[in-house]
């Protein structure tokens, strides 16, 4: 079951270096809420304290609070392995586990959380690469490498890992930026039917990807270099592309900067 994010008063730091400043927002479940922003201005470091990954970094904290339904991520006593079951990632670059079968790599999350029969395995691992669209071009490849898949197909098996252990919520950053266009097509209609169960927060430098998948558009920016990234403005992507409340928003749409 998809969860709703609330954001309020966050702040994440790199030792004694604030990178983003006092941000508050609301992500509704079962849609898509797109990043964008100039490179620097902290999307990708607020992504990862969605999740808890932000304090895998040496040296990184967070103020502040996320609240996933009615649990703070970051309330005392909160397991991050736990969160990272429940809001799940993909990254920049196809990372499948290089030594692992395609089969093996879906199912390395359900192998860790849990003991599952071989017969429950099979039935998780077809539903999550049917989830990830890419059953039908693996399912007589299972048992060979991963990385011997294409990007594009490589990307779709992570997101297939991804989704096997049921998140409510799933993270991409710039998930199509290594990919090219047919594959990155590919992706986008993957997002439009993942939404249906899951609630997605995507990092993109790709205005028209974000016009493209996302239902609300979030735009980060920051004052100058070595100031805080800050979140701009939030709203609905058709009104953040066609009449946004902040001067700089329109600014960096119209590709005056960034």
């Amino acid at each position: 079951m998809a969860k709703r994010i609330d954001v309020s008063g966050l702040s994440a730091y790199y030792g004694s270096f604030r990178a983003i400043e006092d941000i508050s927002m609301t992500v509704e479940p079962r849609s898509v809420t797109a990043f964008i922003g100039p490179s620097g201005c902290g999307k990708s470091t607020f992504l990862r304290t969605l999740n808890r990954m932000h304090e895998v970094t040496p040296g990184g904290r967070v103020e502040g609070k996320v609240m996933l339904d009615d649990e703070n991520l970051y309330g005392a006593g909160v397991d991050p392995v736990s969160v990272r079951r429940e809001v799940g990632m993909v990254f920049q670059r196809p990372n499948p586990f290089p030594t692992m079968s395609v089969y093996d790599n879906v199912a390395a999350g359900l192998k860790l959380n849990g003991s599952y029969k071989k017969s429950q395995l099979d039935d998780i691992v077809e539903k999550s690469l049917k989830g990830a669209n890419l059953w039908n071009e693996v399912k007589d490849r299972l048992n060979k490498p991963g990385s011997g898949l294409s990007g594009g197909q490589q990307q779709r098996l992570c997101i297939a890992r991804a989704i096997a252990v049921e998140p409510k919520v799933l993270l991409m950053d710039e998930p199509c930026s290594a990919l090219d266009p047919i594959s990155t097509l590919a992706i986008e209609d993957l997002i439009g039917e993942l939404k249906e169960r899951f609630t997605i927060v995507i990092v993109t430098h790709n205005m028209q990807q974000a016009a493209r998948v996302s239902d609300r558009t979030a735009f980060f920016n920051l004052a100058a270099v070595g100031q805080p990234g800050k979140l701009i403005e939030i709203d609905d992507t058709e009104r953040i592309f066609s009449n946004p409340s902040v001067q700089a928003t329109e600014d960096y749409i119209s590709g005056r900067f960034g």
